[in-house]
C-alpha cells in the first residue's frame, strides 16, 4: 500500500463544511438581494414608462394644435365664404336681404347640427357595468352575495368593443 500521510480519499466523501468557500451567502442576502433588484427594475420600467407617456403626449399635444389651427383655418373659410355668398347674393336680391339668406342657412345649419349633437348625447348610458359591479362590492364584503359571473373586466371591455 502507499503511504499517503493524512490525506483523505475524494472518492465517494462529502464535501465537509470546512471545505466550502467562506464566501457563500444566506438564503436572506439572496433574498434581499432579489427583492433589491426587482425594486430597481420596476422603478426602471416605470421610469421608461413615464419618458414614453411624456414622449407621446408632446406629439399628441402637437397634433392637437394642427387639428386647432385647422379649425381656425377652416372658420376663417367659411367666413370668407359666407361673405362672398352675401355679395354674390347682394347683387341679386339686394344687400340686405342676402344678409339675411346668409345667416337663415347659418342657423339652419346650427340647429341641425344641435339635434345630432343632443342625440349623440343621449346615447351615452354612462358605466352601466361598473355601477352594477359597484353596489355589489359592500355585500360582497359583508359576504351576503356570491355571484356566479366569471367574467373579468378586461372580457367585457372587450366585449363592448
Amino acid at each position: 500500500m502507499t503511504d499517503l500521510p493524512n490525506r483523505p480519499s475524494t472518492l465517494g466523501a462529502s464535501v465537509r463544511p470546512e471545505d466550502e468557500p467562506a464566501d457563500r451567502t444566506s438564503v436572506g442576502t439572496l433574498l434581499g438581494d432579489i427583492s433589491k433588484d426587482l425594486t430597481t427594475l420596476l422603478r426602471q420600467e416605470i421610469d421608461l414608462a413615464k419618458a414614453e407617456a411624456r414622449q407621446s403626449a408632446i406629439r399628441a399635444g402637437s397634433g392637437i394644435g394642427m387639428f386647432g389651427g385647422a379649425a381656425v383655418a377652416g372658420l376663417l373659410f367659411l367666413v370668407f365664404l359666407s361673405v362672398a355668398g352675401w355679395w354674390a347674393l347682394g347683387g341679386v336680391i339686394g344687400r340686405g336681404w342676402s344678409g339675411l339668406v346668409v345667416a337663415g342657412i347659418w342657423a339652419v345649419v346650427a340647429v341641425i347640427l344641435a339635434l345630432v349633437g343632443r342625440a349623440q348625447l343621449k346615447k351615452i348610458n354612462g358605466l352601466p357595468e361598473t355601477t352594477e359591479t359597484v353596489k355589489k362590492i359592500p355585500p360582497a364584503l359583508k359576504g351576503q352575495e356570491r355571484t356566479g359571473d366569471t367574467t373579468t373586466g378586461s372580457q367585457r371591455i372587450e366585449e363592448h368593443r
